[in-house]
């Protein structure tokens, strides 16, 4: 039989970025490391990245592991929830931020699996640092990353978690802000949406709290409005509308007001005159509506500070964790309330 030889191109090493660049090895691991202790001028840190590009060299993930004692990864688990626009936006202002102070932002899906169970599977990947969304991780879960080598376990969330630093979301904020407008304006018989795609109770029953925490010793009564997100859903409940008597409704957010009032309009009910409508969230296609659509402004954690919190953590693992209430909350009144 004959025999083929096949030549395997050689891998691009940080000695030959050095002859390329005409510097050291040790100056290729400063500038490539984003090294802030040494002082290297902005020339030869550009030779040094130019050498890299044009010999296509890129870091070895886990040998720098070993030289820092920990890897630069921070893991995101995706959320098991729907997000909107206002979670990109903040998803994307965070791996931004980590990204400059050098850390890579990887997301994980983990379709299946949840709380601690999920926690194993995230430290399998042994990352650095781990941004928990929502709820479901417990002590253990924390207790298992930490022991793999996770130097901060952050839960962005409505309650803290044992070990774990904390950004509190409170949601029943929004919901007050809503419940307080609707009753200003006037109302008296008010809905509050509970959307129906699974997950987002985590969220809608907080909301809900603070609808009647604003409405507690009024005259005004709170009704719940279960209400699947699909235009058959919103038509069923937009016809039984005339005989509910709510004179308004806090539609959880935006996009369930959108469908919520393209329906009622649908059916003849007209917005604000019959009922006063806010939704949450305050996105950009409310504002294209007409009647335009009043909102609550939600305030999420500012990205930066967020990788600022994931930094001191890493560098000081033994820290006691932190707590911060985040998500502010400031109702915006346009033509539909």
């Amino acid at each position: 039989m004959r025999s083929v030889m096949v030549q395997i191109p050689n891998t691009p090493t940080s000695a030959d970025v050095a002859r390329l660049a005409g510097v050291s090895r040790a100056t290729v691991s400063y500038v490539l490391n984003n090294t802030s202790a040494v002082r290297i001028s902005e020339a030869t840190r550009r030779r040094v990245h130019e050498a890299a590009r044009e010999l296509g060299y890129v870091p070895h993930a886990a040998a720098r592991s070993l030289r820092a004692g920990h890897s630069r990864m921070v893991l995101m688990p995706a959320p098991a929830i729907p997000v909107g626009p206002l979670y990109s936006r903040f998803l994307s202002e965070l791996q931004g931020a980590l990204g400059r102070l050098d850390y890579t932002v990887v997301q994980y899906g983990s379709v299946g699996l949840q709380g601690d169970e999920a926690a194993r599977a995230w430290a399998e990947l042994r990352p650095v640092a781990v941004l928990v969304p929502g709820a479901g991780l417990g002590p253990q879960g924390v207790a298992v990353l930490k022991r793999s080598g996770a130097r901060a376990v952050v839960t962005l969330g409505p309650g803290r978690v044992e070990g774990a630093h904390a950004l509190l979301m409170d949601h029943d904020t929004v919901g007050h802000c809503a419940g307080a407008h609707l009753y200003d304006r006037g109302c008296r018989r008010i809905g509050v949406v509970m959307p129906g795609e699974s997950g987002l109770e985590v969220y809608a029953r907080p909301r809900l709290a603070g609808v009647r925490q604003a409405l507690r010793g009024t005259d005004a009564a709170v009704t719940e409005l279960p209400l699947a997100y699909t235009e058959e859903a919103a038509a069923e409940l937009a016809a039984r509308w005339p005989e509910s008597g709510l004179d308004g409704v806090f539609a959880y957010n935006d996009e369930y007001a959108m469908l919520l009032m393209r329906a009622l309009q649908d059916e003849g009910v007209r917005i604000p005159e019959d009922v006063a409508v806010i939704g949450a969230d305050d996105l950009m296609l409310g504002r294209l509506l007409r009647p335009r659509l009043s909102t609550v402004h939600i305030e999420l954690p500012s990205g930066r500070d967020l990788a600022a919190l994931v930094d001191r953590a890493v560098r000081n693992p033994g820290g006691e964790p932190e707590v911060h209430t985040v998500l502010g909350a400031s109702v915006i009144r346009r033509e539909s309330s």
